[in-house]
């Protein structure tokens, strides 16, 4: 049983066949850092830095863990091999913690903004489209209204797929076709959902970044033309990235809070990858709240994240 009782059975059972294969490498390699080794000693912290590097935690956060580790093992002089999963655990645990993740129950939004505009980044191919669509899902299946803006004007693709989606969840879609002007589809979306009333309004966006200085107009002049809807629009800039992609998606996370206010992140297909720490390293390295995780491809398998809940799952044996 995790620390947070609100995670149902299912959503746990989800969120451990999602980490199985991060954990299955992590541990097969931790217990061949340990072999024949009875205590915690600089050979095995060595072997444990690399571990966490391998399992693409980051050198920053990876240097943080071990010398929490070592400041431990020095006070209690000597810590056998056996415990160090559980050290591993808490120490992972408390750096989440201090560095000011709050857990959410469910897919709840500020009761005092309405529209709630979200505005989601995130380079082609990382699965911003999927997560949109599994986002309004379970936005709606919460009980809240939600219109989508197909911004992403760029490829025709992504406006048809923006379009599916909605088809699928059965939530409106606001959209000009291919070659529009992103923010005046974004004032599209904005000026419907007002009209009717709307929770929440869920804006795609072009996945270019190959000039952040155009990244970054673009994503300032739709800020802007919200802005004339919704004064304080977007509440929330999401920028999705792809766990699997390791140290390019923590690269990835570094030119978009560049180019742009990021305030949240979602990471998507957990499942499947061995390079689930970069959870860990990408919460710690940019201190923005990491909000929801992919960990299968149902609607049901975008998970608000919880970060006692994923801690108790990568280490559960």
């Amino acid at each position: 049983m995790g620390i947070f009782s609100f995670f149902s059975k299912e959503k746990k059972e989800s969120l451990d066949k999602g980490l199985f294969v991060t954990k299955q490498s992590f541990f097969s390699k931790l217990a061949n850092a340990i072999m024949f080794k009875a205590t915690v000693d600089d050979e095995v912290l060595e072997n444990l830095e690399e571990i966490l590097l391998t399992s693409d935690v980051g050198v920053d956060t990876s240097l943080r863990i071990i010398e929490r580790i070592r400041k431990r093992v020095s006070k209690e002089f000597k810590v056998d091999t056996s415990e160090l999963n559980a050290i591993l655990r808490v120490e992972i645990a408390e750096l989440l913690v201090s560095n000011g993740m709050e857990d959410k129950a469910d897919f709840s939004i500020p009761p005092n903004k309405k529209p709630y505009v979200i505005m989601v980044v995130g380079v082609n191919g990382v699965g911003k489209t999927t997560t949109i669509g599994k986002l309004a899902y379970q936005f709606k299946k919460a009980g809240k209204s939600v219109i989508i803006g197909a911004a992403d004007t760029f490829r025709a693709a992504a406006v048809d797929q923006v379009k599916i989606w909605g088809e699928r969840t059965g939530v409106p879609v606001v959209s000009q076709g291919m070659n529009a002007d992103p923010a005046s589809v974004a004032f599209d979306t904005l000026s419907s959902a007002v009209a009717k009333g709307a929770d929440i309004v869920i804006i795609d966006t072009a996945g270019r970044l190959h000039n952040k200085v155009n990244l970054m107009a673009e994503l300032t002049k739709i800020k802007n033309v919200m802005r004339k809807i919704v004064p304080d629009a977007p509440h929330e800039i999401l920028l999705v990235l792809d766990a699997s992609t390791g140290q390019n998606a923590i690269e990835q996370c570094k030119q978009f809070t560049a180019a742009t206010d990021v305030n949240a992140l979602a990471l998507t297909k957990l499942d499947g990858t061995a390079k689930g720490g970069v959870v860990i390293g990408i919460s710690d390295s940019f201190k923005i709240p990491v909000k929801y995780i992919g960990v299968g491809e149902q609607m049901e398998d975008l998970q608000v994240f919880n970060k006692h809940e994923f801690v108790d799952s990568l280490f559960k044996q």
